[in-house]
């Protein structure tokens, strides 16, 4: 396996490794600023390639905050492995979030995150929009890095497949057939507004967690994704 870095909006970068067995592209996002922060930490395993990467963009010691949009091992199951990496660091996660999981599991105190609030780290501002189970956990959240107009998705969007770094291609149909695939989604009456809510971000930049970073109209994007799980929502009930 092989981890590549990619920059997708000014100083913020995708790292990337493709597993095959999985088929499946993982990405970490590393936001280079006074504080740098990481979204997503990936798998415990994937561990010295991940860093390795980014220690190629900055020193690991550097990094100020790990952060996350659920708790599940290919988001945070390396946390405490940065945790001891970067001494300066600190996890910051949803109240919900921190209070089931994190706050027990990290070998850190976590910094909880009010649905809304911004973390001023430096350059760039990052504000923390919870959405429980969309697409899934209840203590799912997302960040949108105001400065560039880039949302780090999470597992929205998941498509299968090694793909490219950046895309200006449509990136719902694919996300569809993964669906398809894994259902993986959480279907509620909440799902599409949720994800509607995000659209009024109006993003230029979609940093996927599996998949490549897009660039356009992140906006109309997203409304063709809440489109297409309110068709699922109605059609399952």
């Amino acid at each position: 396996m092989e981890t590549s870095v990619t920059e997708i909006a000014n100083k913020i970068y995708r790292i990337s490794t493709y597993v095959e067995p999985a088929d499946l592209r993982f990405n970490q996002y590393l936001i280079d600023a006074d504080e740098p922060l990481i979204f997503h930490t990936g798998l415990q395993k994937l561990f010295p390639l991940v860093s390795a990467a980014v220690a190629k963009v900055i020193p690991l010691e550097k990094i100020r905050w790990i952060t996350f949009g659920h708790y599940e091992a290919d988001e945070c199951g390396a946390m405490n492995n940065w945790l001891a990496a970067s001494p300066k660091a600190q996890i910051a996660h949803g109240e919900v979030g921190c209070m089931v999981s994190v706050a027990d599991m990290a070998s850190r105190e976590p910094r909880p995150l009010q649905d809304g609030e911004v973390i001023d780290i430096g350059g760039k501002r990052l504000r923390y929009t919870y959405t429980p189970h969309v697409p899934h956990g209840w203590d799912a959240g997302v960040l949108f890095e105001e400065t560039t107009r880039t949302l780090m998705c999470g597992d929205l969007f998941t498509q299968s497949g090694n793909s490219v770094p950046i895309t200006e291609s449509d990136i719902v149909g694919p996300a569809f057939k993964t669906e398809e695939l894994y259902q993986a989604t959480v279907l509620n009456s909440a799902t599409a507004p949720t994800i509607r809510k995000l659209a009024e971000f109006n993003p230029t930049t979609l940093a996927l967690m599996h998949g490549p970073a897009f660039q356009g109209n992140g906006k109309e994007a997203l409304l063709d994704l809440a489109v297409g799980y309110e068709k699922l929502f109605k059609a399952s009930l």
